[in-house]
């Protein structure tokens, strides 16, 4: 081979590396997807909509929020892994991605090794309300009512394995009550059902009952929190309430195991920045939660530590996948 030849092709090489490098590196270069697993109006949904408006600044490309509830985030979860492995699906879960092993007899997906933890957004706490109509005052008087009735309790939530789901059977275990679960799809759906008194009791997430707290429409008994929530300082907690009993939902993204490394580590350092970011954060406690930003690294540490806890509370209150 001649040596302009050489020095052709290897020009050409060179032309074609950068290109190839360029090309891998833009990322995004198109339109990305937030897909919650759970329905619209609860606190995944506004956390979820919370950090695609700020990554959507901050990347310069379109952040979307998709809702895929049911089956415990289990739908969402597949959507999520059956879509193309390059970072732009995104999937926001909760402590059921811990707990689902445990509440079905098989899961379409490897937790250990199909998904990778991204970040973790933040905590909130549950607050256990009932309908105005409902005659009774505080958590004492719940359970006074409930063993007289002679009939299961009914709880609502938006599925198994969600906090309102494990806040509920805690409770049932805590007091000795029989309480039979009522799972729904959607936040509005089982919030009708309570005001309607179709549905006893809910331990909704703060943020998804704070509103209708305060308009007078849902009538609040204890948040399941170790402290009182700001935004209602004259509702106990349940052990100052009298039941020994605390629980928090938590919320963080995932993207499939395949993802390249370098864009999950963009991904997990725009997130985080966006939870610490001061408007971000403020808009978090402002709906009853408390920011957690975690790496994946000490996300993937919190979540081996929760599937521990969750697997022990499957067991101890009996709760399967309905």
């Amino acid at each position: 081979m001649n040596i302009s030849r050489r020095a052709s092709l290897a020009g050409g090489a060179t032309l074609l590396l950068p290109a190839t490098l360029r090309a891998q590196d833009a990322f995004p270069n198109r339109q990305m997807r937030i897909v919650v697993a759970f329905g619209p109006g609860g606190a995944a949904d506004l956390l979820g909509r919370l950090v695609a408006e700020r990554l959507s600044a901050t990347l310069g490309q379109p952040v979307v929020v998709e809702n895929r509830p049911g089956a415990g985030g289990n739908i969402g979860t597949q959507a999520v892994l059956q879509a193309e492995p390059d970072g732009h699906t995104i999937l926001l879960h909760s402590q059921g991605y811990a707990a689902n092993r445990f509440l079905f007899d098989r899961l379409p997906y490897d937790p250990d090794k199909d998904v990778t933890p991204v970040a973790m957004l933040a905590e909130m706490p549950n607050i256990m309300v009932v309908s105005p109509a409902m005659p009774v005052t505080d958590v004492a008087g719940f359970i006074a009512m409930a063993k007289q009735r002679g009939t299961p309790v009914t709880y609502g939530s938006i599925g198994v394995g969600t906090s309102m789901h494990i806040a509920g059977a805690l409770f049932a275990k805590a007091t000795g009550l029989d309480m039979a679960h009522v799972p729904y799809r959607e936040t509005a759906q089982v919030n009708n059902d309570v005001l309607a008194g179709r549905v006893d009791v809910v331990f909704q997430t703060y943020s998804a009952a704070l509103g209708l707290v305060q308009g007078g429409r849902m009538k609040p008994l204890a948040v399941t929190g170790d402290d009182r929530a700001a935004a209602t300082p004259e509702v106990p907690t349940l052990r100052q309430a009298g039941v020994d009993l605390s629980t928090v939902a938590w919320f963080g993204l995932f993207v499939p195991s395949s993802v390249p490394s370098p864009r999950v580590a963009k991904l997990q350092a725009e997130v985080i920045a966006a939870v610490q970011d001061p408007a971000v954060a403020q808009r978090i406690v402002g709906a009853g939660a408390v920011p957690r930003p975690l790496d994946g690294a000490a996300f993937g540490g919190f979540i081996a530590s929760e599937t521990q806890r969750l697997g022990t509370v499957v067991g101890n209150t009996g709760m399967r996948a309905d």
